[in-house]
């Protein structure tokens, strides 16, 4: 019997022939990031250790994104410690450089790659073919002292691709559609695979969105196939691919979907669940306190050229907050290039320094009680972005920006 990319990539890590779903290997990883939310409690335990040492340095990246610059006394003490312990151990270090997920897949991630990430979003490196996974700080520690873990085999979702977005529906919506119809726990502990015609349609950019968010259908993992456009990716950032699998023909799969990109329409997650989907046209007219615009699943340049082409000319509404934060420095730089800061900027938005900002909830632009967001970040659960009596819509940079000029939810296409 065939193997699926999820299965081939844990037999090359496991130094086995085959493998099968619910089977348990021992892996060898090849990659482990870990960033600012939760590193300072992966230091502590590791200073507990009978024998505390670090398996290979040279797998590890440390990203400070979630709070920087940071908010606190209480945030610049843990900041300190994750710094101080990089310098210390030569870890390979990124401050100001943006979200974690963005600057790996500019700098380390590549095709065949096994990836423990202290963070859930980690799955958006299955854009270039990688298995990435998230897990937890004792999981974290285990692997960064010892370099191996154990993964369950997962089984594995397929999504047969055809067709093409139509001008105005984009990544994200398509990400969210299948959310809402699989629901939040439609992939759980699976692995979501994505290949077919309609693949070769979108872009790079498109693939990270649509993987990073396939953890709030509770996946493992996400994967795509390899093809030419994930080869010139990694080029372009000086990399090859480390293996290059793709699903055999007689490969299982738990299911097999396929969607008509063009079917595909603008939507909107409302509150307060990620699967909690409809057509954006259902939301028009609710009123907005803020808007934001980044995230490390919709902050790259090709989004930024979204909301700016959208905005350009016009002003964001009075009472409306429009925070547009950069998810990288070399994103914030090209938009520099391009002038789409000073568009947004002349606009009357609030551009930020590359980080989490307000997707991750607990620093830049947190919203009161009773406010409303509109969002490209990651998650709309109750309290994620403020006050637990706040709420927030999920939705494509084109609605976004429109609603932050509208003063309320909006489609582009209703902006003049």
């Amino acid at each position: 019997m065939g193997m699926t990319m999820a299965e081939k990539i844990i037999a090359a890590a496991a130094n086995v022939e085959t493998v099968k779903p619910g089977d348990i290997h021992t892996v060898e990883l090849d990659r482990l990031m870990s960033n600012d939310g939760t590193t300072h409690l992966t230091i502590d335990m590791y200073h507990q250790l009978q024998n505390p040492h670090i398996a290979d340095v040279n797998k590890l990246v440390w990203i400070m994104d979630h709070n920087v610059p940071c908010d606190s006394v209480k945030t610049a003490a843990s900041h300190k410690k994750m710094r101080d312990f990089a310098r210390e151990h030569n870890i390979k270090f990124y401050e100001g450089a943006g979200v974690c997920h963005q600057v790996m897949m500019e700098n380390h991630v590549t095709s065949g790659e096994l990836i423990f990430g202290a963070d859930s979003h980690t799955c958006a490196y299955g854009a270039v073919g990688a298995f990435g996974t998230g897990v937890g700080c004792t999981d974290y520690l285990y692997a960064m002292v010892t370099g191996k873990s154990w993964l369950l085999v997962p089984e594995t979702l397929r999504f047969e691709l055809t067709g093409k977005l139509k001008d105005g529906v984009y990544a994200r919506d398509l990400i969210l559609s299948i959310i809402g119809m699989i629901g939040a726990n439609g992939a759980n502990y699976m692995a979501m695979e994505f290949g077919g015609e309609g693949l070769q349609t979108l872009c790079m950019s498109d693939r990270i969105a649509i993987c990073n968010l396939c953890v709030e259908a509770g996946a493992k993992t996400a994967l795509m196939d390899v093809d030419e456009i994930t080869l010139t990716y990694l080029k372009e950032h000086g990399r090859e691919p480390k293996h290059i699998f793709k699903s055999d023909e007689d490969a299982q799969f738990a299911k097999v979907y396929e969607i008509d990109l063009s079917t595909i329409n603008p939507i909107v997650a409302k509150p307060h669940f990620v699967d909690s989907v409809v057509d954006a046209k259902e939301c028009i007219g609710i009123h907005i306190d803020e808007a934001f615009l980044g995230s490390c699943n919709n902050g790259r340049i090709e989004d930024l050229r979204v909301g700016a082409d959208l905005i350009r000319g016009k002003k964001v509404h009075p009472l409306v907050r429009f925070l547009v934060v950069p998810a990288s420095a070399e994103v914030y730089k090209q938009a520099l290039v391009e002038g789409i800061i000073d568009t947004f900027m002349e606009a009357g938005a609030i551009v930020m320094n590359p980080n989490c900002s307000v997707c991750w909830g607990s620093c830049q632009g947190v919203i009161g009680e009773n406010e409303v967001l509109i969002s490209t970040g990651t998650r709309n659960f109750k309290g994620r972005a403020g006050h637990k009596d706040s709420f927030v819509y999920l939705a494509n940079a084109a609605t976004v920006t429109a609603s932050a000029i509208k003063g309320e939810i909006t489609t582009a296409d209703q902006i003049a």
